[in-house]
């Protein structure tokens, strides 16, 4: 049977991390748990598992999860984030691949938890993830949203959904936003982007109708238009924060 290594990276995840070993535990012959010094009690949690946990300074989400790969036991790697929980049926698929003589490369679909409630359009879902790996061949990639490089075969799906608990509120949520438009608009700085009209005031306009109404997050009632909302306030706010970088 192959091994399997899981690997995290944590700061300040107290309210989350218990809830993600847990859902791990039947699958991982391998836990690490890399940690940017936590201030909360993320530490004394993972200490009740069997959980290999490092503690190092934050490089960046791409660099911190590559350093956390490579202190892993196995080659072969289910990279999660501390708000991220295995579901059953997710588990059983794992199970059942790891049965092979040989693992290969795996995606399957999130699902995200926003203020109590699984949210299932407004572009959210089924926000499918290559989170199964051989890291050897795949690595991390991007400085903000990061991804995995391109597999040397084709991800196979499997059945069951990765729970994502995100936002417990609204202002979280904008906090987050604030964030990481800042970080957007510094790495479109750095490539030489600008923003133009278009960019500043249509594209939100766009991403609003685009996740709202062909995504169907008007379906998804008070908290689908609230994440519509911010998803496309926060591509207004990305390239303002780009305009204010070229006007400094």
């Amino acid at each position: 049977m192959p091994q399997l290594s899981v690997v995290i990276i944590t700061f300040n995840e107290e309210k989350n991390i218990g809830r993600c070993l847990e859902s791990v535990k039947e699958i991982a012959d391998d836990i690490v748990v890399v940690d940017s010094f936590s201030t909360d009690g993320t530490k004394s949690i993972c200490d009740g598992y069997a959980v290999n946990f490092i503690e190092h300074e934050w490089e960046g989400y791409s660099a911190s999860k590559n350093f956390a790969n490579a202190r892993a036991k196995f080659d072969w790697v289910l990279s999660l984030d501390a708000d991220e929980v295995i579901s059953e049926e997710l588990k059983n698929s794992i199970l059942k691949v790891k049965e092979y003589p040989e693992l290969l490369t795996y995606k399957f679909n999130r699902l995200t938890n926003y203020c109590g409630r699984w949210i299932k359009r407004s572009g959210w879902y089924p926000d499918t993830k290559v989170r199964i790996f051989d890291r050897r061949y795949i690595r991390w990639e991007g400085t903000i949203h990061e991804q995995l490089s391109e597999s040397p075969n084709p991800p196979i799906f499997l059945k069951g959904d990765c729970l994502h608990y995100s936002y417990r509120t609204i202002e979280a949520h904008w906090q987050q936003t604030e964030k990481f438009t800042t970080l957007s608009a510094k790495d479109l700085f750095e490539k030489g982007k600008k923003a133009n009209f278009v960019k500043l005031y249509f594209s939100p306009v766009v991403k609003f109708i685009k996740s709202y109404i062909f995504q169907l997050g008007i379906l998804d009632g008070y908290y689908g238009f609230v994440i519509c909302k911010i998803s496309a306030y926060s591509n207004y706010l990305k390239y303002s924060k780009l305009k204010q970088l070229h006007k400094k």
